[in-house]
């Protein structure tokens, strides 16, 4: 938890990092604690699958979410012109989305299970569920477009890349809310 306090004789001074957060926490909610903080290794939140102190997960997730707007961007610019490059341009952009996104999904799911504190937070299983939701709608994409990529545009393929967009928001959302609000999956290192 980052303190934004300026002065620091406002800043809890009473030992740990944890310690000053369950006290800080205790009064910002009337002393209630959250009994999952008291859980051990709720605060070890640094990435097991990382090249140096880079995690993968986080590097890799940047594609997908790039390639699902591409999809929708050549779907759309495809009804506007009627030029074929669109669509087949959404073919590539549909298949290797999903491709990618598998690849993020094999480096997610493990720091989802390996880190005691992600596996502990409600919030990370909420974006492996609706990631994996986004998985298999990224994938039928690619199906579809793979019988007659032109034919599959419209309407389907507009529709389904355009609820892949939706869907995209939403697991990115709850993914950056893990990264920014609660520090999870980042450089176990301190760096």
């Amino acid at each position: 938890m980052t303190d934004t306090r300026n002065d620091p004789q406002d800043r809890p001074q009473n030992g740990t990092p944890d310690e000053d957060y369950r006290k800080e926490s205790e009064t910002h909610t009337g002393g209630l604690t959250d009994p999952v903080a008291k859980r051990p290794g709720f605060h070890q939140t640094g990435s097991k699958i990382a090249v140096g102190s880079h995690p993968i997960h986080a590097m890799a997730v940047a594609f997908p979410i790039a390639l699902t707007f591409s999809n929708f961007g050549a779907d759309v610019f495809y009804w506007w012109t009627g030029d074929i490059f669109w669509a087949r341009a959404g073919l590539w952009a549909a298949g290797v989305s999903f491709l990618i996104g598998l690849a993020a999904a094999l480096t997610g799911l493990p720091e989802l299970l390996l880190v005691p504190g992600i596996r502990q937070r409600a919030s990370a299983w909420t974006h492996a569920a609706i990631a994996m939701v986004l998985l298999s709608l990224l994938g039928l994409n690619w199906g579809y477009r793979m019988q007659g990529f032109e034919s599959a545009v419209l309407p389907w393929g507009i529709l389904l890349s355009g609820f892949c967009v939706v869907m995209v928001g939403a697991t990115g959302w709850h993914g950056g809310k893990l990264v920014f609000d609660y520090n999870l999956g980042g450089s176990s290192n301190g760096n």
